[in-house]
């Protein structure tokens, strides 16, 4: 059976040339041993296949409804093939992502759902983590942090512009206990706090006013996860918040929060995905890595 599949394919291809010697030319063997198959071809089919002239070889009568009816199939066989073959850049799997919640609703996930339709086998996995996790040991395709926290060795992309942070509350908690004005200050108030899952330990307000930089630890009754329930809670009058300013924008316009401190407040760099070099050759990790990446 072997043996008739590769036959027929010569015979195809003679019937194609026109010409022995250009068939075996393009199949890569020698006139001889493709006048040998086509030979045996016949023998075992019992009929004669092709007219051989001095000038040129043409189909019999035999060999013209052979062609007539493999050719298509090896048609067929062959498009199946190069379709197969192209599975292979189209992007497919899972990419397993690790980000905070702030991160993954405003500039990853609206991004990955405008592109996720048009790659149906392409998965995507969003973990929410305030903590610094090692995507390596943890299974992460990709990690997003700002782009001071990426370790060298990584392969980052900026996927956000760079991160203003604020300090809000409710207007009613400034008028009740006063408008801080140095960090010295954050600590005769209700601070609404945030626990590290890394660590286990409460983060500590970066805060930087020109050159002089410090990690304020504050305290307070309110401690959260995540910077969406920090926010609720300075709405409902729990307390001072230090959050993105991007994510308080429409409450300060309201008025429904109010922002202190202002001058304490730094820009930290832009959030970046990034992930080990080996992973940058795969087809799906190019197409999400390509959607997240900042264009502003």
């Amino acid at each position: 059976m072997r043996e008739n599949l590769q036959d027929l394919l010569y015979l195809i291809a003679v019937a194609r040339e026109r010409s022995f010697t250009r068939a075996a030319a393009k199949l890569g063997i020698s006139q001889s041993a493709l006048s040998h198959s086509m030979k045996a071809l016949e023998t075992r089919m019992g009929v004669r296949l092709l007219t051989r002239t001095t000038r040129s070889v043409a189909p019999t009568e035999a060999g013209e409804r052979l062609l007539r009816t493999i050719t298509p199939r090896f048609e067929e066989i062959e498009a199946e093939f190069h379709a197969v073959g192209e599975l292979r850049d189209k992007p497919a799997g899972t990419i397993r992502i690790t980000a905070i919640d702030f991160a993954i609703d405003h500039y990853i996930w609206p991004r990955l759902a405008k592109i996720l339709p048009d790659y149906p086998d392409l998965k995507v996995e969003l973990i929410v983590d305030y903590g610094l996790s090692d995507i390596v040991a943890d299974r992460f395709d990709i990690g997003v942090r700002h782009g001071d926290q990426v370790e060298k060795d990584m392969v980052a992309v900026r996927i956000s512009p760079d991160v203003k942070m604020c300090i809000v509350a409710h207007p009613d908690h400034v008028r009740a206990h006063g408008v801080p004005r140095t960090p010295q200050d954050l600590l005769t108030h209700n601070c609404i706090t945030l626990r590290l899952t890394s660590s286990g330990g409460l983060y500590a307000w970066e805060l930087k006013k020109g050159k002089r930089a410090l990690q304020a630890r504050v305290e307070g009754r309110s401690i959260f996860n995540g910077v969406y329930q920090m926010i609720q809670a300075a709405l409902s009058g729990a307390g001072l918040a230090f959050v993105p300013l991007e994510l308080v924008q429409p409450h300060l316009d309201s008025g429904a929060l109010v922002s202190v401190m202002e001058d304490w407040c730094p820009t930290f760099p832009g959030l970046h995905a990034y992930y080990p070099s080996r992973r940058a050759s795969s087809r799906a990790m190019t197409v999400v890595v390509d959607a997240l990446r900042h264009r502003g």
